[in-house]
């Protein structure tokens, strides 16, 4: 369950944390052996990771805390989504990219691991390798000797930082992340892959000069200090994302729309897209037919531990990219990380 803010965990006494759904509820949902983990962190959270991390007393203390939470509100285990370790996060034009929290990382996790006993740990990792840069070979040792899976972020692998058009959660991008990590030593059978369950937009500088959906130059689409420029963003597949959705200007509502009826795959890269040249927009997203794709091209090819989406919320009215996962741990045997 996501988030739980990582402040909280650095205080004696601990800061005040209570999940948005009781528990007991969530469980209901489910079937009856479904585990739920406390997640910590997320995009734009990593003041707390810094400060519990720093010392051996911070990661103590910090571990102390999250052990004793997990134990009050009954949760089966922890997810560490620290964006990301080393810099290169949310804030990286404030924040100076720290070497020492590459190093303090694995400590960090191997603290918590010994606190919460034979509870769960995992962690959610970067799916581009520029933003890799705590998981050396080395740490990635340490790491997996704490872990019991890892959730490969294998989404937003095109944003605001980049300058010409891709595949936001494309196959091919997708199993280059998948690699990287394999070669830095986690085993494949604890990477579970991750499917963004959102389309992605961005601006061309020449939409109509833009043929293939990698390798379009885009507008800039972050400001000099690191924030959003305005020019690029999400869009979820529930009905409120299309018109008439109050939640996006109504061109990009339109455009959406437009993409969603009349995207195409890109075979050999492995995404949907589309160009909207009334709009100048670059669409780029995942469908059922991709997911299915991912299972027999990534998971069972690497021989991947189980697959993971951001976020469940974000799937259509008739859960249809959820239903191609179910489908396909189905036909593989797979126990269900989605």
């Amino acid at each position: 369950m996501a988030f739980a803010e990582s402040l909280v965990f650095t205080t004696d006494p601990i800061g005040k944390y209570e999940p948005h759904v009781k528990l007991d509820t969530v469980r209901q949902m489910f079937d009856e052996n479904v585990k739920i983990s406390m997640s910590i962190g997320g995009w734009g959270d990593t003041v707390g990771f810094r400060e519990g991390a720093r010392s051996p007393e911070a990661r103590a203390l910090y571990a102390k805390n999250i052990a004793d939470t997990v134990t009050r509100l009954g949760y089966d285990g922890v997810d560490v989504d620290w964006e990301y370790p080393g810099g290169n996060g949310a804030d990286y034009k404030q924040v100076p990219n720290d070497p020492s929290e590459i190093e303090d990382f694995p400590l960090l996790l191997a603290e918590i691991k010994k606190a919460i006993g034979d509870k769960e740990l995992s962690v959610a990792i970067p799916g581009l390798e520029r933003d890799m840069m705590a998981y050396t070979a080395e740490n990635v040792r340490s790491i997996n000797a704490v872990v019991d899976y890892v959730n490969v972020m294998t989404y937003d692998l095109l944003n605001r930082r980049d300058t010409v058009s891709g595949h936001h959660s494309g196959i091919k991008n997708s199993l280059a992340a998948i690699d990287t990590y394999i070669e830095r030593g986690f085993p494949a059978s604890k990477l579970n892959l991750g499917i963004g369950f959102y389309a992605k937009y961005f601006t061309l500088e020449d939409a109509r000069s833009c043929t293939n959906a990698v390798g379009c130059p885009l507008v800039l689409a972050e400001n000099e200090d690191g924030s959003d420029a305005g020019n690029s963003g999400a869009v979820t597949f529930e009905p409120s994302s299309f018109p008439a959705a109050v939640s996006y200007p109504k061109n990009v509502a339109d455009s959406f729309k437009e993409a969603f009826e009349n995207g195409g795959e890109d075979v050999e890269n492995g995404g949907q897209w589309y160009v909207d040249v009334d709009t100048s927009l670059f669409w780029t997203w995942d469908t059922p037919a991709l997911v299915e794709r991912k299972f027999t091209e990534i998971i069972a090819a690497r021989g991947l531990g189980g697959i993971m989406a951001w976020s469940l919320v974000e799937d259509s009215y008739d859960w249809r990219l959820l239903a191609a996962m179910q489908k396909s741990v189905r036909n593989m045997g797979l126990a269900s990380s989605a």
